[in-house]
């Protein structure tokens, strides 16, 4: 098998880069380990610069480690190796048992949950992924913060570490620099998170196009989630959705974007209807109820400021539109799903 790293990790490391250290052990899942590295591998692509991850795989020794899924990765650095880096980023991946009456409960070996906890001693931030929150449990790391796992996993969480406030609904949770994430494709959004936190937005949508997912916000849950880049055969329509997003402050009328795309504003609804399945309209303000969340979750802009910076020109054309889309209004949306930092 192909490990998802950076080659020759024992070179030198730009100061541009960033080191993630992602936790190897035996039965850890598979797409734990591998799905992060394929998200900020995309990174280099989708920049013109040096910045980017080196992404190394620790484990106790040099031998391979076989994975939940059978498939054997070679570690590229052993753990004592990893504590004298400078890590920017530690990623615990997680692995779980089932009993005889399939009851699911995560694995926490007290001495990988010994090593975790010294290299997150080392680290600028710490995420888990999927179960991977019981081992930053056992180490200490989570106590007095919010956490998500799995939710199969979620009262086991809750029940052994009650010093925990257990969320199992978010896709992923920040509390400062610890981040904890759900299920184990949930590794893809928090490591677009991760991304966006690091560079921006803009590109971690970039890498969200290239690896045909939506950019979820972080926090969001999947009910809360409005699919606003679903994949287009036209260069026309990707075109548009660029201009839409790029230009939220504008009118974005129909006639305005039918000018845009060079046709009718007839057929422009047959493109929006065949190609996206809504209308010009429903999509503008899709795209606007996405950016405000954003806004409302990570930032303390007022109401009457994220109004006009999304396009939406007045808080009452803001809340109606969150109470049509998301049924709550952003007061409340802000309140459930602000990501603050945490001193």
């Amino acid at each position: 098998m192909q490990k998802p790293t950076s080659p020759n990790p024992g070179d030198a490391v730009p100061r541009a880069e960033r080191l993630i250290v992602i936790v190897l052990f035996e039965g850890v899942d598979l797409l734990d380990v591998t799905g992060p590295p394929e998200v900020f591998s995309l990174v280099r692509r989708e920049t013109d610069d040096a910045t980017g991850y080196r992404v190394v795989l620790a484990a106790e020794t040099a031998e391979p480690v076989t994975t939940a899924a059978g498939v054997r990765v070679l570690p590229d650095l052993t753990f004592d190796e990893a504590a004298g880096r400078a890590v920017d980023t530690l990623l615990v991946p997680g692995a779980v048992e089932v009993d005889g009456e399939r009851r699911v409960s995560a694995v926490t070996d007290p001495a990988v949950v010994a090593r975790v906890k010294e290299l997150a001693a080392r680290a600028r931030r710490i995420a888990s992924v999927c179960v991977g929150a019981h081992i930053l449990a056992a180490a200490g790391l989570l106590d007095g913060r919010r956490a998500t796992t799995h939710w199969s996993t979620a009262r086991q969480l809750a029940t052994e570490y009650p010093e925990i406030e257990v969320d199992a609904d978010p896709i992923f949770i920040r509390e400062g620099d610890v981040w904890t994430g759900a299920g184990i494709s949930a590794c893809l959004d928090l490591s677009l998170a991760l991304v966006a936190d690091d560079f921006g937005e803009e590109l971690a949508l970039r890498v969200a196009r290239q690896l045909v997912m939506y950019l979820k916000r972080p926090s969001g849950q999947s009910q809360f989630s409005v699919p606003l880049e679903p994949v287009s055969t036209t260069r026309r329509i990707e075109d548009l959705r660029h201009h839409i997003t790029g230009n939220l402050t504008a009118p974005l009328t129909v006639a305005d974007l039918a000018a845009h795309a060079h046709v009718g504003e007839r057929q422009l609804t047959r493109i929006f209807k065949t190609e996206l399945g809504t209308t010009p309209s429903a999509y503008v303000e899709s795209a606007r109820v996405e950016r405000a969340r954003n806004r409302l979750e990570t930032t303390d802009e007022t109401l009457e400021r994220i109004a006009s910076t999304c396009g939406f020109g007045t808080t009452d054309t803001l809340v109606r539109a969150f109470r049509r889309r998301l049924d709550t209004t952003p007061t409340e949306y802000r309140r459930r799903f602000r990501t603050a930092r945490r001193s």
